[in-house]
């Protein structure tokens, strides 16, 4: 009768030592210095198994990512690579996709321009508060003046401009597919075209190309790779998994890349949180998982919850057409970089993430 006991005791003893191990692992990982690679090639890494993670599950998620389109997949934590997997072909060159492959960000590059105005106003280049007019003049939408003049910087960051985004080409920044639809700051909608006119917004402001400003002011400086290109009317940065990477790491240590400040950190703050009271769940042109309820692209309507609720409440991520992902997690010192095809039909695949991440807490547990 003496060795059930003595088992259970054993089991106790082994079951506390393993949650003390894990307890370990993360406050190691939460006081150590934040990591950052000198450039791509020559990247540190860090063991899932010494992060006490379940390596068992790490098949089953890499076969997971692989069947629903995953070309690039990258978790950092603390700056560190931990997963890291490529798969299929380079669409520009049929080669085979890995490191040094470039793909498009989608939408996820939205939060590259909302950086890029949060520099110019730290110079003080512009002011979110100001009239969009005072950058590119009279007459850039089909709205009277009067309607216009109220349209400032910070409606375009948080999708809250009052213009109609259902005229039929929702990404046309010329002034007669601008129309007007309801007052600014009263209305949340995903509209492409007044988000694309914030890089002329910068140009005008800072009196140089956009794209030379925002190597000078952020890819160059944090070694990240990648280029613009114009697809349409859509503005589109084009680059290597680990840049996306780069960037999310700068962003999860406050706009501090290395111990050089690259952007405030008060901006950072108000970026990566809720920017207006329609959708609680968008920041700066930044997605928001600590939200009690979120609104998505091309519906006015309110669903209750967060975004991902499989994610850690404090996720705020860069979110792109067919499942481009920058995802930021302060409470755990984690990026995670998703890069593909299209794994399901949403114009913003917020689903996908979702299941992600159920199988990211299996890995973790």
């Amino acid at each position: 009768m003496k060795y059930p006991s003595i088992l259970i005791f054993a089991l106790l003893i082994l079951t506390s030592s393993c949650r003390d191990e894990k307890e370990n692992c993360c406050d190691t990982i939460n006081q150590a210095s934040p990591y950052f690679p000198p450039n791509s090639k020559n990247w540190e890494t860090t063991s899932p198994s010494s992060l006490g993670w379940n390596t068992d599950s790490i098949q089953t998620l890499y076969d997971n990512l692989e069947l629903n389109g995953t070309r690039a997949y990258i978790v950092l934590i603390n700056g560190k690579i931990v997963l890291e997997k490529y798969w299929g072909k380079n669409i520009f060159n049929n080669s085979t996709f890995d490191t040094s492959t470039n793909w498009y960000w989608a939408s996820a590059a939205k939060t590259l321009t909302s950086f890029a105005v949060g520099k110019a106003e730290e110079d003080g280049k512009l002011s979110l508060a100001h009239k969009t007019s005072d950058y590119l003049g009279l007459g850039w939408t089909s709205l009277s003046s009067e309607q216009e003049d109220k349209i400032t910087i910070r409606h375009l960051l948080t999708m809250t401009s009052g213009l109609d985004d259902a005229t039929g080409n929702a990404d046309s920044w010329q002034p007669q597919d601008l129309i007007y639809k309801t007052e600014a700051g009263t209305r949340w909608a995903y509209h492409n075209a007044p988000y694309t006119l914030l890089d002329q917004v910068v140009e005008n402001a800072v009196g140089q190309d956009f794209e030379p400003y925002f190597n000078t002011i952020l890819r160059d400086k944090i070694g990240m790779d990648g280029s613009w290109i114009w697809s349409g009317d859509n503005h589109l940065y084009l680059s290597t998994a680990r840049a996306a990477a780069r960037f999310g790491n700068l962003i999860l240590n406050n706009g501090v890349w290395d111990g050089t400040r690259i952007l405030n950190k008060a901006y950072v703050d108000v970026m990566t949180s809720k920017s207006q009271e329609i959708n609680q769940a968008y920041g700066y042109l930044w997605w928001l998982n600590n939200a009690s309820s979120y609104r998505i692209p091309q519906s006015q309507i309110e669903f209750p919850g967060s975004l991902t609720p499989n994610a850690p409440s404090d996720m705020y991520s860069a979110l792109g057409k067919n499942g481009q992902y920058v995802c930021v997690v302060p409470s755990k010192k984690m990026v995670l970089i998703r890069m593909g095809d299209n794994p399901d039909a949403a114009l913003v695949p917020f689903l996908s993430l979702n299941d992600i991440w159920k199988m990211m807490n299996g890995v973790m547990e």
